[in-house]
């Protein structure tokens, strides 16, 4: 068929530029080790930052919520879906996060997408951090307001551009709080100060940073002790919390606003109760267990410095998200697949994801590695080395 020829030509196009992506198979759980492809391996490409997705006390909780509610939530939550567990569950959000309420999503790209665009529209103004997740940038996009991206953690200029959109009806400032590519912090309290001067809202994308961040694993909000100050908080429950969807947490006013005007929540199904059942279960480890995000530190802290004295080049990353940049996209997958050779993944991250030129390996620890497996993956870098 002439019409879909090109189909075949832009596949052609992505593997020369060394831009193809190809699905890799995983047998088992994910565990600091991982069965990929038939081969066991380290690893080091997972967000499974606390080791709770293989968790047994998830895992009895899902069965329990089958065992009493069933597989399905049978609708949206307008309709028939919304389940007690929905609203156990935003309960505990919002007692975790510090907030009046929560509500629960089914993805955090189907909540960011959906949020923004119902928050500002035709006549406002979004702000968004030039390394900002897509899911964030596809929201920007749909909403139809005016939008304005500020170079990456740059104060003096997200503060131009909100002065050059004094006129807008309503002003809406959206950033990661961890960045999930560099691995850098947010200037919140700057943002926060910028948007109190300017009558502007916060979103914080808090996605790789629910769960690992003291006092709580709250997140690097509540870290901060700048909740007054963030009028949207949202997280993801498939990374540090090891299961599956994503929350906001803010006013009461604002949980309503969402469920009567969000169209990613109004016309969906809702959540599962075994999803539900294991993210509470998750919360409760986390807030009880800090031991899990101290390990978690230790081992970033470690595999960091053995990189770095190996003479690869690191970004400014103090978390678990560690970025060796590599550059050309063809030498970075190069890379990965000498390190997957001996025994480590290591994913390779190219454009889009990343700009062009910052091809990297996206390294994430767990609390769960083990001395030996860093020591031993530390041997492998050497040996991958150029």
């Amino acid at each position: 068929m002439m019409g879909v020829n090109f189909v075949e030509s832009e596949l052609e196009r992505l593997k020369e530029t060394g831009l193809y992506r190809k699905l890799r198979r995983v047998d088992g759980d994910q565990g600091s080790t991982l069965l990929l492809d038939g081969r066991e391996v380290i690893n080091f490409s997972s967000n499974n930052y606390l080791g709770l997705a293989n968790h047994p006390a998830l895992g009895e909780a899902a069965k329990a919520a089958i065992d009493r509610y069933g597989c399905g939530s049978g609708a949206s939550r307008l309709i028939s879906g919304n389940m007690t567990l929905h609203e156990e569950l935003e309960s505990k959000i919002a007692e975790f996060k510090g907030t009046e309420a929560a509500l629960v999503f089914n993805s955090g790209f189907q909540l960011n997408t959906g949020v923004v665009s119902t928050l500002v529209g035709e006549g406002d103004a979004v702000f968004s951090d030039a390394l900002n997740h897509a899911s964030i940038v596809d929201g920007c996009r749909l909403s139809r307001a005016k939008v304005a991206v500020y170079g990456h953690l740059d104060m003096n200029h997200l503060e131009g551009e909100l002065k050059r959109s004094s006129s807008a009806r309503r002003k809406l400032i959206v950033t990661e709080s961890l960045f999930s590519m560099d691995g850098d912090e947010a200037p919140l309290a700057d943002i926060v100060g910028l948007a109190q001067r300017h009558g502007a809202m916060v979103m914080v994308d808090e996605a790789h940073a629910t769960g690992v961040y003291e006092p709580n694993g709250a997140g690097l909000i509540a870290k901060l002790g700048l909740g007054e100050g963030v009028f949207v908080q949202m997280g993801t429950l498939g990374k540090a919390l090891g299961g599956f969807g994503a929350y906001i947490a803010g006013s009461k006013a604002l949980r309503d606003l969402l469920i009567n005007r969000c169209r990613s929540f109004i016309f969906t199904t809702s959540l599962p109760p075994a999803v539900m059942a294991m993210t509470i279960a998750a919360i409760g480890l986390v807030e009880r267990e800090p031991e899990r995000r101290q390990a978690l530190r230790g081992n970033s802290a470690a595999l960091r410095g053995g990189l770095a004295s190996l003479g690869y080049v690191m970004g400014g990353s103090r978390s678990q998200i560690l970025p060796l940049i590599v550059g050309d996209a063809q030498r970075c997958m190069k890379l990965s697949q000498r390190l997957l050779d001996r025994g480590v993944f290591a994913q390779g991250i190219r454009p889009p994801t990343v700009p062009p030129g910052t091809s990297r390996l996206r390294i994430t620890l767990m609390a769960t590695h083990t001395q030996p497996q860093l020591a031993q993956a530390l041997e492998i870098f050497k040996a991958a080395k150029d």
